[in-house]
């Protein structure tokens, strides 16, 4: 693979792209060779939650399953977090059972997702998707064993850039998520920022890859 999409909705079937295409249960599309499957804070309809979960783990245990996601925590919706806060958990227990790494996404909840990873002992890799916020917080998250991916913020928002140069190479992936530009307008803008080549930043990706999807399990 040339370029690794960590998290898309749109699955554009590149052959030098590897895309880890973001599948909901009740919507799942069986033509997509590599996804993510889990239930968003923004799905949650109470009365299809067991039945939801049990889509999840029929998929995890597929090859092709990558990770589970995108799920997480959103302080910015109607959903009741206290309704929120059991879905998450349930799909990182699945996680851990399955040995997926996990796309997280959270909205003005990084306390309490971290609250609840220290709480479960999760020991998969939990990636934090789309990340916007400041240099502070991406540090406590990196200390407390998050991966961050980043895409549409990272080339819309310029205040970004100091953030995401001082990411080490180890903990980042990049993504597209719903936007239409392409992962390889991604990986220019990052490579840029990290001052290294296209090349360089392939085989940081890459190495990123094969530690949170192929090695940390094994």
């Amino acid at each position: 693979m040339e370029f690794f999409n960590f998290h898309t909705h749109q699955f554009t079937n590149q052959s030098n792209v590897l895309e880890l295409v973001n599948q909901y249960p009740q919507e799942f599309d069986e033509t997509i060779t590599v996804y993510s499957v889990g239930i968003h804070p923004w799905h949650i309809k109470e009365d299809q939650i067991d039945a939801e979960l049990k889509i999840v783990e029929d998929k995890l245990q597929n090859k092709n399953c990558l990770a589970v996601g995108e799920c997480g925590l959103d302080k910015r919706i109607e959903v009741p977090l206290e309704l929120q806060i059991p879905v998450f958990e349930k799909q990182l227990a699945l996680a851990e059972k399955y040995k997926k790494p996990v796309v997280i996404h959270c909205v003005a909840a990084f306390q309490e997702v971290t609250e609840i990873k220290k709480k479960l002992k999760i020991s998969v890799p939990m990636i934090i998707h789309g990340f916007a916020k400041n240099k502070q917080l991406a540090e406590q998250l990196l200390k407390d064993g998050f991966y961050l991916s980043f895409g549409k913020y990272l080339l819309k928002n310029p205040d970004l850039k100091t953030v995401f140069q001082n990411i080490p190479n180890g903990r980042f992936f990049l993504e597209t998520d719903s936007m239409e530009e392409n992962i390889q307008q991604v990986y220019e803008l990052a490579s840029e920022y990290k001052n290294i080549n296209l090349k360089e930043l392939q085989e940081i990706i890459s190495s990123n890859y094969k530690e949170v999807f192929e090695n940390w399990n094994h």
